[in-house]
């Protein structure tokens, strides 16, 4: 659902002046409270002020089925905080069981994301908030009838007046729902502990994958910074010899040199977002160090990043138990459903 298929362009026309809305500076923001250790101070939002009723509300938008047509999904249907914030399948099932062919990216610090979905196709939290309401083959609501549902519940009139001092409408929803992803965080983890001093924090199979993945594996070469992502956009071969490849940013860039890229993920919490890739199409960590270990698929748009590694056995069980292991959140960000307006 969210941060997930693509959306034709014509349905995300109307919301993306809430891009430019949305532009952010890297700054703490007191009111979301202390980020965890490893990370970076959280970029604040210009027009989007953090509030705890702000997000509260984006919290129960983000649970409520009432945004699908038939009241069957919600954004936690596809990014389920019980999964990785993801939803533990190859792709996800939409209104009537309707699947895209992309996988469902998790949630979890897709506020240091530069972009958003697998093409980058949006550029804030907020203009990718709606895209997968109004999609046919998500939530099949157009936003009009998502804001009228929403207005028509009284609880939500309240909240909306509160938090905005207006009714609702959708660049508010957008806001709201985009707070409460802001707040989905992942550090703390082994590998943060490890780098501020504390050197039992990894074993001494993960410290072998760790050095491996900052050297000879080059892994940091596209994961990289305290998200574990360049931002950037890149073609690994992933199904890319079928008769019909996903052209990925090609079709949001409109250059040649795109073809067949695709965003590069965080590896926070990767272990709990199996399977891996933008369509799902690998497994197992175990699966995805040997298709980088080959040097993927070759093909005309391959990323010059990638390459045979000639690693061992040993070398690439290292490389998953550093993802296992040193990835992995003692504080990972679990969120049970709020109670909902009526």
């Amino acid at each position: 659902m969210f941060l997930l298929k693509m959306v034709p362009p014509q349905t995300l026309s109307w919301i993306a002046c809430l891009s430019i809305l949305a532009g952010t500076t890297l700054a703490a923001d007191p009111k979301i409270g202390k980020v965890p250790l490893g990370l970076k101070p959280l970029p604040k939002v210009k027009n989007n002020a953090m509030t705890a009723e702000k997000i509260e509300l984006g919290k129960q938008l983000y649970f409520d089925k009432r945004l699908s047509a038939d009241n069957s999904i919600s954004c936690a249907s596809c990014h389920d905080p019980n999964k990785g914030w993801s939803n533990g399948e190859a792709n996800a099932a939409g209104f009537q069981g309707q699947r895209g062919g992309r996988s469902s990216p998790t949630v979890i610090n897709s506020v240091y994301q530069r972009f958003q979905f697998w093409d980058g196709r949006a550029g804030s939290l907020e203009e990718q908030a709606l895209g997968p309401i109004a999609n046919p083959i998500e939530m099949n609501l157009p936003v009009e009838e998502a804001v009228k549902r929403i207005a028509a519940i009284e609880g939500y009139q309240k909240h909306f007046e509160s938090v905005f001092g207006e009714q609702v409408n959708a660049e508010n929803l957008a806001k709201a729902i985009a707070a409460f992803e802001r707040t989905v965080l992942s550090g703390n983890a082994p590998y943060d502990r490890f780098k501020a001093g504390d050197k039992s924090a990894l074993s001494e199979q993960a410290q072998v994958g760790m050095k491996l993945f900052f050297g000879k594996a080059n892994c940091s070469g596209c994961h990289v910074g305290s998200n574990f992502t360049d931002n950037g956009f890149h073609n690994l071969g992933v199904n890319f010899k079928q008769d019909e490849p996903d052209v990925g940013r090609e079709a949001i860039s409109k250059l040649e040199g795109d073809r067949g890229s695709f965003k590069t993920p965080t590896l926070r919490e990767i272990a709990k977002t199996a399977p891996y890739m933008h369509d799902g199409s690998l497994k197992t960590l175990e699966d995805v160090v040997e298709y980088y270990a080959k040097g993927a698929t070759p093909n005309d748009y391959l990323d010059e990043e990638i390459f045979p590694l000639n690693l061992s056995q040993e070398q690439k069980a290292a490389l998953v138990t550093f993802l296992k292991e040193g990835l992995a959140s003692d504080d990972y960000p679990t969120v049970e459903p709020p109670k909902l307006p009526e």
